[in-house]
């Protein structure tokens, strides 16, 4: 073989490897052949069920394992600087909440931007929250909570599950929107704020549905509202906190997924596409609803559109209330 014939077979050789590797590239980038091997699901605070429920899904559908990574650390922000750092490809998901519109302004220097370094795939769900009394408090709805408030100033404890989280912040809407003194007393969780609210430590607070739901439904504590568009199915009777005359403590929390920005776009739109079947599902329906979530769904433009609102509306809460980061 001469040389110039080697040089020939070397040649087509080396062009049909490119052009396997390029059509490789263009399939993956396509979102044809995506997924192609196991995917890094990071979760931050909280739950890490949803997740868990979701990714076995997408591993039955795909059959693929999906790897769920807790890492709760520093209020997301471990989780989320490790998704925006992360290769786009697709193969590392961030499952976001709703501490992460308000770690967007709560915290001064993050070494993230929520919605520069990330992109949205898909709001999975909403969570609404209950206004709670201790049932000996001479209160049965927001307007007299409120007038009671009035009355004592200073003497009612608003208990919350920490700082900047979202029930904490909700203790600051009330108190801004209907001008009333109440002490806002932070917990190291939900759970033992909730123990003091029914042992009459503190007053009142805004539990997350799945949390104290069973509380009132046991009679420990009484419900006044629910945060959200609508009433509870679970609790036909307590009508919205805008329906009780207080819309300015409307609020809701949430659950989605992000992933790393510069993922390619036709990746999103398969995740999305699975995710927004998967919400449909019954079975998926019912689990999530027993968990206190709203099943939503809905597209990436959507989604980014929910979180910029959600920025900005905890953003003025923050400033308005004067909370700062600990």
């Amino acid at each position: 073989m001469t040389c110039i014939t080697r040089l020939a077979v070397l040649v087509l050789i080396v062009g049909a490897f490119v052009s396997t590797a390029f059509a490789q590239n263009r399939s993956t980038d396509s979102g044809q052949a995506y997924p192609t091997k196991p995917i890094r699901f990071i979760v931050g605070p909280g739950p890490d069920v949803l997740a868990r429920m979701i990714g076995q899904h997408l591993t039955d559908s795909w059959g693929q394992q999906v790897v769920v990574d807790q890492r709760p650390g520093a209020g997301g922000i471990i989780a989320a600087d490790t998704v925006a750092k992360a290769i786009p490809d697709g193969y590392t998901l961030l499952g976001t909440t709703g501490s992460y519109t308000i770690n967007a302004t709560l915290y001064s220097k993050l070494p993230y931007d929520l919605e520069r370094d990330l992109a949205p795939v898909s709001l999975l769900a909403t969570a609404s929250f209950l206004l709670i009394v201790n049932p000996s408090l001479p209160a049965k709805s927001v307007q007299e909570l409120i007038q009671l408030a009035k009355a004592k100033p200073g003497q009612l404890n608003c208990a919350h599950s920490g700082p900047g989280t979202t029930a904490h912040l909700g203790c600051e809407m009330l108190k801004i929107s209907a001008k009333i003194d109440i002490v806002s007393v932070p917990y190291k969780g939900i759970v033992p704020a909730i123990i003091d609210v029914i042992g009459g430590q503190a007053q009142l607070m805004f539990a997350v549905m799945s949390g104290g739901l069973p509380h009132v439904e046991s009679g420990k504590v009484r419900a006044l509202a629910v945060t959200g568009a609508k009433r509870s199915a679970a609790l036909p009777n307590v009508p919205t906190i805008t329906e009780a005359g207080a819309p300015g403590a409307d609020f809701i929390s949430w659950n989605g997924v992000h992933v790393p920005a510069r993922t390619p776009h036709a990746i999103i739109a398969k995740l999305n596409g699975e995710m927004a079947r998967l919400v449909k599902l019954p079975d998926v329906q019912k689990r999530m609803l027993g968990l206190g979530l709203d099943p939503v769904g809905d597209t990436p433009e959507e989604f980014a559109a929910f979180i910029k609102a959600d920025i900005a509306r905890w953003a003025k809460v923050i400033k308005d209330a004067g909370v700062r980061a600990e």
